[in-house]
């Protein structure tokens, strides 16, 4: 690949043009089009030095910088006016007069079409935007949001990459994030609705009328669905007004993109409605964090991906526009990575009249705005464009995207946005190293030792045992279930049972408490209050993982023969877990399936690798350095597909950082039967110190099913 930059002349204009040579001349006069107006087949290109005609390929490389364009009808013109001018010259200065306007009129109405054909398709977007600062339709969005939970989660994904303390904007952030995930499962996708009457499904019938009531929110095309099994009419109604899909809450991409756009307004996101003339749609909101505009597509649920539709869907993209409150802008060179072979199917205008129509539009978005704000725009805008000018997107060849997962397959296939495999997912084959943030996890199964070890002094039933942990995690849970930030519980003191025996054994439940970070203290009215000692994110971090915990250590208590002083070993008790070290793995999906998860102690997550059923690996390193003696670990089948499940796997350890490795143990033919199930392993090679753990992860239970493998989790157990 040879990139150039020529510098054109055509008449008095002079044109600055990108060149790559894997391109070709082709696509090269397909840029001068767009610039010129002259179609590829009247263009003659010459060297400004020396008049040398480029012909083919080879000469834009060889040729100089500088180039003349003419066009071969213009040119034969010229000729034919020279030849003829005595007899021009016979003709009256009224007749010349009379073509010469008539050319211009031509030219005019012709320019004229051109921005008509532009503002056709764009305008009823500049109305629609400016319905997201309805003071109304903001709250009415914001009413439908459960803004704590999602706060809660954007603080606690924040936590998990180490960020206890953030800071607004990256607040601001993480909730944006945790807006759209939430959108993605709230929204349903509407192929064809089920029947009204008997929900049985439908078949598309025919374009009705849209009924007054229908029309009063914007719905222009109502769509008729007869039902397959009582062949009565459903309709579809295609509303506009995101006030209405607040309730609907049902559509296809505009009806996403427009009511996820509202949501954005409505929590004071900066944003805008994003406009793709080969028939998509989706939102960009301004992200002070990141310091640039980012990309966001509620119906696949993607963001900061701009070039999902070129390298993933497979489009071949040509004008992509975004809208706003206060403008109308060209964003097309942020979703494309060949910005050439995209200029090349820009024929609706020339890009001078494309950019002189949308400053035209953008100065009647602006023109009851104050002169001191309308000056912040412009110099915002200059900005802009300065950054525009120079931008094309990185293309990071390490991440697969997808093709369309939103809408049925035939349909997908039918606009060539399936891509290239049904299968294929966001997802990355160079993956960071990873910090795990799970000293929470080890101080959690560190915890239970106290109240296990109680349970076999005072010869506790398994049956009285689980009892009271149940009684435990009924506690937590009311306690899970009160706001986030001022957790609190009252317990009475006095009770029966299992219950009087929790409450007699709260002492040692302090460990686990304070794993959660969390206290309890006995009222004046006699009851025990149970409330946060610290930070309420980490509480938050926690009580996932002390459910699992829980179950998990019911489960071994009910199947152990009885509970005495064998029963004080691993597996039901978990000591000297090692954690907070760093963590890399061949590849992952992304963002949830991320190699890390593994060792977040909670089933809500896993780790997914796309191409690692017939091998992958994950390497560990150890927190400072420390050598640790590996004595035994935990394997926990992820929550769905058991062909994923690993079969066959090495681990190995290493003493010096990864130089060299030695082999801890060997597993072949190992069967998960059921989902969250955990399997632990004893290591009989004992004695090694490692600082650096490898599992080397050969083929799972199915690898002619699968291309993926997935762990739901992988816990290490050191010597005490």
């Amino acid at each position: 690949m040879v990139a150039r930059k020529f510098l054109v002349r055509h008449d008095d204009s002079d044109f600055a043009v990108d060149y790559d040579t894997d391109d070709g001349l082709e696509v090269f006069k397909f840029q001068l089009f767009s610039l010129t107006s002259i179609p590829p087949d009247e263009q003659k290109i010459l060297g400004s030095d020396d008049d040398r005609a480029v012909l083919d390929d080879s000469d834009l490389v060889s040729i100089s910088e500088r180039l003349r364009l003419v066009s071969v009808n213009g040119q034969v013109k010229k000729e034919q006016d020279l030849g003829g001018h005595g007899a021009e010259m016979e003709k009256s200065d009224e007749e010349l007069a009379r073509m010469l306007q008539e050319e211009e009129d031509a030219l005019m109405f012709q320019q004229f079409d051109r921005e008509e054909e532009i503002e056709r398709r764009i305008r009823p977007y500049i109305s629609q935007v400016l319905m997201y600062e309805d003071a109304n339709r903001q709250e009415s969005a914001r009413r439908s949001v459960p803004v704590e939970k999602l706060e809660e989660k954007a603080l606690v994904s924040l936590a998990k990459e180490g960020n206890f303390k953030p800071t607004q904007s990256e607040q601001d952030h993480a909730f944006l994030l945790q807006l759209l995930f939430w959108f993605k499962q709230s929204f349903r996708w509407v192929n064809a609705p089920p029947c009204d009457d008997c929900g049985s499904e439908t078949i598309n019938n025919r374009m009705g009328i849209p009924l007054r009531s229908e029309s009063d929110y914007g719905a222009s095309q109502v769509e008729l669905y007869r039902c397959n099994a009582c062949s009565k009419i459903t309709r579809f109604p295609r509303y506009n007004d995101p006030l209405k899909l607040l309730e609907t809450r049902r559509g296809r991409c505009g009806e996403w993109a427009n009511c996820f756009t509202l949501y954005c307004r409505a929590f004071g996101y900066e944003s805008r409605l994003i406009l793709d003339f080969t028939d998509h749609v989706w939102t960009e909101c301004f992200s002070p964090m990141l310091g640039r505009w980012m990309h966001l597509d509620p119906c696949e649920g993607i963001y900061d991906n701009p070039l999902l539709y070129e390298k993933g869907w497979k489009k071949k993209l040509d004008y992509i526009i975004a809208i706003a409150k206060d403008g109308v802008f060209d964003v097309t060179k942020r979703y494309t990575r060949n910005w050439p072979e995209v200029l090349s199917r820009r024929n609706i205008a020339p890009e001078p009249i494309l950019s002189s129509t949308l400053s035209k539009l953008r100065r009647e978005c602006r023109q009851n705005f104050t002169s001191q704000l309308v000056a912040e725009l412009e110099k915002r805008d200059r900005n802009e464009e300065e950054l525009e000018r120079n931008f094309l997107s990185k293309d990071d060849i390490s991440v697969s995207l997808p093709g369309r997962q939103s809408g049925d397959k035939e349909w997908r296939i039918s606009r060539s946005e399936f891509g290239q495999d049904e299968h294929c997912s966001l997802s990355s084959s160079s993956c960071p190293v990873r910090k795990c943030i799970d000293e929470h996890v080890t101080k959690i199964y560190n915890a239970f030792y106290p109240v296990i070890s109680l349970f076999v002094e005072r010869s506790f039933s398994k049956h009285r045992a689980v009892e009271v942990l149940q009684n435990f995690r009924c506690s937590l849970v009311d306690l899970k279930n009160s706001p986030f930030r001022t957790r609190r519980i009252s317990v009475n003191a006095v009770s029966n049972g299992a219950q009087s025996d929790f409450h007699q054994m709260l002492p040692s439940f302090d460990q686990l408490l304070d794993a959660l970070s969390l206290k309890s203290e006995l009222n004046d009215n006699g009851r025990i209050d149970i409330y946060l000692a610290a930070d309420p994110v980490k509480t938050s971090m926690a009580l996932p993982v002390m459910f699992h915990a829980l179950d998990d250590v019911i489960h071994n208590i009910n199947i152990c023969n009885k509970l005495d002083k064998y029963s004080l070993s691993w597996p039901l008790l978990k000591l000297n877990r090692i954690c907070s070290g760093l963590v890399l793995a061949s590849g992952e999906e992304l963002p949830f399936g991320i190699v890390k998860s593994a060792f977040d102690g909670t089933r809500l997550s896993k780790w997914e690798e796309p191409n690692g059923a017939k091998g992958c690996w994950m390497m560990y390193k150890v927190l400072d350095d420390q050598q640790y003696e590996l004595v035994a670990y935990e394997l926990m089948s992820a929550n769905d597909a058991p062909e994923r499940d690993p079969k066959d796997w090495i681990l190995e350890g290493s003493g010096d950082g990864g130089s060299s490795w030695h082999i801890l143990d060997e597993q072949t033919s190992q069967l998960f039967e059921n989902r969250f199930e955990r399997k632990a392993y004893n290591i009989t090679s004992r004695g090694f110190l490692a600082n650096v753990f490898r599992f080397r992860f050969l083929t799972v239970r199915d690898a002619q099913a699968t291309s993926r493998f997935q762990i739901g989790s992988v816990d290490l157990y050191a010597s005490s």
